[in-house]
């Protein structure tokens, strides 16, 4: 016997016509993801998940807060000089919002030497735990193999290469752009930025991933970099007036979070579509080149 229906149950071809749009929705559905899947932005999206990136760009951020800036703070004040100047140049803020963040610093800072050690012992060993952090992202984006602590003083290395690269930058910058214009003086920054960056990840990976497969992760790092500069001088002034009226102080602070935060941003973008734009290139497999070695 047939099973017995209600009296509010629909029509079988209403059933079945429900079925139907069901089944071809469902249809529809795999064969986007089948022309998704093998894509570019499949394996980006793969390789931002791989970096764990949008978690690790928010600590990154508050990591550079509560430990590099400091350490450039101590570090500057130690040479008598203001690191105002130098962030707000960085960061592009016109003549208030380098006012504003004039105000963060003390005109005459301690020299105390008790307060002075302690800072620098923290902040450095901070500004350590950021680099270590950075070079975890380029290690999951290339398939390296952990060091872990054997790699400590390479850490401790690149980052008083980055003081020195830092202060050859303010040095030259006046100069640079008074000869060449503001126009060819992005294109030497973006050559400076990528250089740095390639020999960064070549350096902090020990020669694990070849000069050949980090090339492209450099160059669309430096892109970053010089797109977040730009960025920076046409948004985080406005911004930065604004939060600062609003919020005070405190705005001020938030606002410099946010752009550390894009810093991080650029590392773990620059590395992730980097790695993918190698691997994609290759004729043979994604993963052949990741552990060529020096080259």
């Amino acid at each position: 016997m047939g099973t017995p229906t209600r009296p509010d149950d629909p029509p079988a071809a209403e059933r079945l016509s429900g079925h139907s749009a069901r089944d071809r929705a469902r249809r529809q559905l795999a064969g986007a993801r089948g022309r998704f899947t093998g894509t570019w932005a499949h394996a980006f999206i793969a390789q931002l998940k791989t970096v764990d990136a949008v978690s690790w760009t928010t600590i990154f951020g508050a990591e550079l807060l509560w430990s590099v800036l400091p350490l450039l703070i101590l570090l500057s004040s130690l040479a008598s000089t203001r690191i105002d100047d130098d962030l707000s140049r960085h960061i592009g803020l016109n003549q208030d919002g380098a006012h504003i963040v004039a105000g963060l610093f003390r005109g005459s800072p301690s020299h105390d030497v008790l307060a002075i050690s302690t800072g620098l012992i923290f902040s450095f060993v901070g500004t350590i735990a950021v680099v270590t952090s950075i070079e975890e992202r380029y290690e999951r984006a290339f398939a390296s193999k952990r060091l872990g602590r054997r790699d400590v003083p390479r850490r401790i290395a690149w980052v008083f290469v980055l003081l020195l690269v830092l202060i050859l930058q303010a040095t030259i910058q006046k100069p640079v752009r008074t000869a060449v214009g503001p126009v060819a003086q992005v294109g030497v920054r973006f050559l400076i930025a990528t250089l740095f960056f390639w020999w960064t990840m070549h350096f902090l990976l020990a020669g694990r991933a070849s000069w050949r497969v980090l090339l492209r992760p450099a160059i669309v790092t430096a892109l970053l970099w010089i797109g977040l500069a730009i960025f920076s001088s046409v948004y985080f002034s406005s911004v930065l007036v604004s939060d600062s009226h609003e919020y005070g102080t405190i705005g001020v602070v938030f606002t410099l979070l946010t752009w550390f935060i894009l810093i991080g941003g650029v590392f773990v973008l620059g590395a992730a579509a980097g790695a993918v734009w190698h691997h994609r290139s290759q004729p043979t497999s994604p993963a052949a080149g990741q552990h060529g070695g020096s080259s």
